[in-house]
């Protein structure tokens, strides 16, 4: 019988905010005898005022702003500009930049969705099964999730032929496959990436 997936309750730190935080003491956990126990992640111990926001919100509409143009609209001199986006990107609050390509032009107009149900969540074959995921370039997103399943994976390909390949030589090569649900999207109602705060 499988076991119910749960979150694992929240860590609380105390700590000033220029510490190191603390390392983390395990809680007991459901999952935690299969290697699964993630914890809830700790609030950010850097501030984040309105003028970081604003720069982040600009940075998230327009990533190639020039930075005199993004001095400009928060009201500061360009140096510190740049200087605050140095901090939020040291900081963390900013993962990179890239650009947004139209899969519809380059043989990836079908975005497929398959949800995974491993055999055992068994920490080696979870190991295993994330390890392979990683080195597959077709596979876009893979989450481990709460619910039926184990995985939810997100890919794209040209159309239903290679979809059908993609299942057949991809997902069910992946090491302790069990079950698999896919999900050919027929329209992409919405589709962002943009984190609103």
């Amino acid at each position: 019988m499988r076991r119910p997936q749960q979150e694992c309750p929240p860590i609380a730190w105390a700590h000033e905010p220029d510490e190191a935080l603390p390392a983390a003491e395990p809680l007991p956990c459901p999952r935690a005898r299969a290697g699964h126990c993630m914890p809830a992640p700790a609030a950010h111990p850097f501030h984040l005022d309105e003028t970081d926001a604003q720069i982040l919100r600009l940075l998230q509409a327009d990533g190639r702003i020039p930075n005199l143009k993004l001095a400009q609209a928060v009201g500061l001199s360009a140096a510190a500009a740049h200087e605050r986006v140095r901090r939020l990107t040291r900081e963390g609050f900013i993962l990179g930049y890239e650009a947004v390509l139209n899969p519809a032009l380059l043989s990836a107009a079908l975005l497929v969705f398959a949800e995974v149900r491993l055999e055992t969540m068994e920490r080696d074959l979870n190991a295993a099964f994330k390890a392979a995921v990683q080195a597959r370039e077709e596979i876009l997103e893979c989450h481990e999730v709460a619910g039926d399943f184990d995985y939810l994976i997100k890919t794209r390909v040209a159309d239903m032929t290679a979809y059908r390949d993609l299942v057949a030589s991809v997902v069910w090569s992946l090491p302790g496959v069990r079950a698999i649900r896919t999900y050919a999207v027929m329209e992409e109602v919405k589709n962002t990436a943009r984190i609103t705060f």
